[in-house]
C-alpha cells in the first residue's frame, strides 16, 4: 500500500517561499520609485514622488536566501519578543487555574441563561460569538488593532474549546473579526487615515458608505463563522484541526474540580500595591485624551479605572486569588485600550503591560521567584515555535526588497490600467492592492507606496480618489487572514497550535467570498452618487 504524502511543515512552506521569492528577483527586472517625506496627520511619512520609476541594475537573489532568516529575525524582532513575552506571562498566569476556573465559571452563567425563551431560541453560544466578534471587528475598524489580537488568542482558544468547538473557533472570533474590522475600517489610523491624508481628501469623509460595508462585511463573517460551529457542535471531529486540538483538550484535563479556593497574604500585597499605583496614576494623569480616528474625547480615565480596581479587587480577594487575578487580566485589558487610545502604544509597552500581568500572577499566588521564572521559560519554550515562524516569514520580504522588484510590479501594474472602463479599473486596483498585501502586509507601508500613485492615476481616467481609497481599504483588510508574509497571521497561527497548510484550507473559502463582496461594495462607488465620493 502507498504510503501518504505528508504535507510540508509550515517552516518548510515557508523556505519554498522564499526561494520562489528569489527566483522572480532572476526574472523581473529592478526598479524603484524616488521617495519624498510628507507630513500626514502630524507624523512624516515616506511617499513616492510623481512619475519618478526608473529601472535599475538586477538584483538576483542566491545565498541571500539563508541569510533572509537572520534579516527577517532583525526585522520582525519586535514581533517575536512580543510573542515571547506574551506566552512566558500567560504561562505563569494558566499555571494559577484562573482562567479555568474564569471559562467554568463564564459558562455556568451562559447556561443558565437559556432558561429564556428568546435566549434559549437564538441560541447563547451564538449571541456570546457574535458579541465577541462585534467586539473585536470594532477595535480593528476604529483604532486598527491587529498585533494585539495575538494576546488573545491565548485566552479565546480554551474558551471555544471548553464551548465545545475547537482552535479555529478561538482565532476566529478575535483575530478574523478584528481583520473584519481592518477590512471596513471606519476610523482606523493605519489605512483610512494615511490613505485619505496622501490622496488629500477629507480625514475620515465617506464614514457613512464605509459603515454599511463594515455592517455588510460583518454580517457575511459572523454568518460564516456560526455555520461553522453548528457543524462541529453537531461532530468535533469535523473539525480540520480535531487532532491539533488534542493539546488544548490536554491542558483541560487536570480539572478545575482540583483547584483550591483560597487567598495568600502575597495577593492581598498585590492588591494594596497596584491599588497605590493606579492611585498614583490617578493624581499624576487626572484626564486622558482619548483618540478614535479623527474625534477625541477628554476623560478621567485613571481615576475611574483606580477606584473601579480597588473596590472590584477587594471584592475578588474574598472570594479566591484566581477570581482576583481574572480582575488583574480585565484591568490589563482595559489598560491595553487605553494605552493604545490615548497614548499611542504598541507592541513594546502591550508586552511590558502582559510581562506584569504574569508576575504580579505569579506574586498573588504566593510563587516564589524561581518558581515564577521557570514557569515564564516554561511559556517561552511552549511559544517558541510561534515566534520563530513569524522571523522566518519576514525573510520573504527581505528578498523582494534587496532584489529590487516591487517597485518593478507596481509600475507595471499600474500602467496597464490605463485604457479600462470605471468599474473595471476600480476592480483591477483592488485586485492589485490584494496582491500586493502579499509582499507588503503593513497597511500604512503599502498605502504610503501606492497611494501616491492611484490617487492620481484615479484623476485621469475620471475616476472619484475615495473609490480608489475603498478600493486600498478592501485589498488591504481581507488577504491579511491568509497571507503567509504577515507576522501576526503566523504569530496568532503559532499560538493557536493551527498548522498554516489546514489554516489556508480552511480560511480559503471564506476569502473567496468576501474578495467578490468587496469588489460588488466598490461598484457603487464608481456608479452611485454618495456622500464624500
Amino acid at each position: 500500500m502507498a504510503k501518504a504524502r505528508k504535507f510540508p511543515h509550515t517552516y518548510v512552506i515557508i523556505f519554498y517561499l522564499i526561494l520562489f521569492a528569489a527566483v522572480l528577483t532572476w526574472i523581473i527586472p529592478g526598479g524603484r520609485f524616488e521617495r519624498t517625506i510628507v507630513e500626514i496627520g502630524g507624523t512624516e511619512r515616506e511617499v513616492i514622488a510623481d512619475d519618478s520609476f526608473t529601472y535599475t541594475e538586477s538584483q538576483p537573489q542566491t545565498w541571500q536566501v539563508f541569510s533572509a532568516f537572520f534579516d527577517g529575525f532583525v526585522d520582525k524582532a519586535d514581533i517575536i519578543v512580543f510573542i515571547l513575552m506574551i506566552g512566558g506571562a500567560f504561562w505563569i498566569m494558566n499555571h494559577s487555574k484562573a482562567i479555568d476556573v474564569g471559562i467554568l465559571s463564564f459558562l455556568g452563567r451562559a447556561r443558565r441563561l437559556e432558561n429564556n425563551r428568546t435566549i434559549r431560541k437564538l441560541g447563547v453560544d451564538n449571541i456570546i460569538i457574535t458579541l465577541i466578534v462585534l467586539l473585536f471587528s470594532v477595535f480593528g475598524a476604529t483604532f486598527g488593532m491587529s498585533e494585539e489580537t495575538i494576546a488573545f488568542v491565548i485566552i479565546f482558544v480554551p474558551l471555544a474549546i471548553s464551548m465545545g468547538y475547537d482552535s479555529i473557533t478561538g482565532l476566529y472570533v478575535c483575530y478574523v473579526a478584528a481583520s473584519l474590522g481592518f477590512a471596513g475600517a471606519l476610523l482606523n489610523p493605519f489605512t483610512i487615515g494615511i490613505a485619505q491624508g496622501l490622496s488629500n481628501l477629507p480625514l475620515f469623509s465617506g464614514i457613512e458608505y464605509r459603515f454599511f460595508c463594515w455592517v455588510v462585511i460583518n454580517i457575511v463573517g459572523i454568518a460564516y463563522i456560526l455555520r461553522y460551529m453548528h457543524k462541529i457542535k453537531k461532530d468535533p471531529t469535523k473539525s480540520p484541526v480535531y487532532e491539533d486540538d488534542a493539546y488544548w483538550r490536554s491542558r483541560q484535563q487536570d480539572s478545575v474540580e482540583k483547584v483550591e479556593f483560597n487567598t495568600p497574604k502575597s495577593a492581598w500585597i498585590s492588591w494594596i500595591f497596584l491599588s497605590g499605583v493606579f492611585t498614583y496614576c490617578a493624581f499624576a494623569l487626572t484626564t486622558t485624551k482619548l483618540t478614535v480616528g479623527n474625534s477625541s474625547v477628554i476623560w478621567p480615565v485613571f481615576p475611574v479605572i483606580a477606584v473601579a480596581f480597588i473596590i472590584s479587587g477587594y471584592f475578588m480577594l474574598r472570594k479566591s486569588v484566581h477570581f482576583f487575578i481574572l480582575n488583574l487580566l480585565t484591568f490589563t485589558i482595559l489598560m491595553l485600550i487605553v494605552g493604545v487610545m490615548g497614548y499611542g502604544w504598541y507592541v513594546m509597552e502591550i508586552a511590558t503591560l502582559f510581562l506584569a500581568l504574569g508576575i504580579f500572577s505569579g506574586i498573588s499566588m504566593n510563587y516564589s521567584p524561581n518558581t515564577i521564572t521557570k514557569l515564564f521559560l516554561e511559556g517561552v519554550k511552549d511559544i517558541m515555535g510561534a515566534a520563530l515562524v513569524v522571523g522566518l516569514a519576514g525573510g520573504i520580504i527581505i528578498i523582494l526588497n534587496n532584489g529590487q522588484i516591487i517597485d518593478t510590479l507596481l509600475h507595471n501594474i499600474s500602467g496597464a490600467m490605463a485604457d479600462m472602463g470605471k468599474i473595471a479599473t476600480v476592480g483591477t486596483m483592488y485586485l492589485m492592492q490584494t496582491a500586493i498585501n502579499v509582499f507588503i502586509p503593513s497597511g500604512s507601508a503599502k498605502a504610503a507606496l501606492t497611494m501616491p500613485i492611484m490617487s492620481q492615476f484615479s484623476d485621469l481616467i475620471g475616476l472619484s480618489r475615495q473609490a480608489t481609497v475603498m478600493a486600498f481599504q478592501f485589498g488591504d483588510g481581507f488577504t491579511n487572514m491568509i497571507t503567509p508574509t504577515s507576522g501576526v497571521l503566523i504569530g496568532a497561527l503559532g499560538v493557536a497550535k493551527i498548522p498554516f497548510n489546514k489554516w489556508v484550507k480552511w480560511v480559503t473559502p471564506l476569502m473567496i467570498i468576501l474578495v467578490i463582496l468587496g469588489f460588488l461594495l466598490l461598484i457603487p462607488t464608481v456608479t452611485m452618487e454618495l456622500n464624500g465620493f
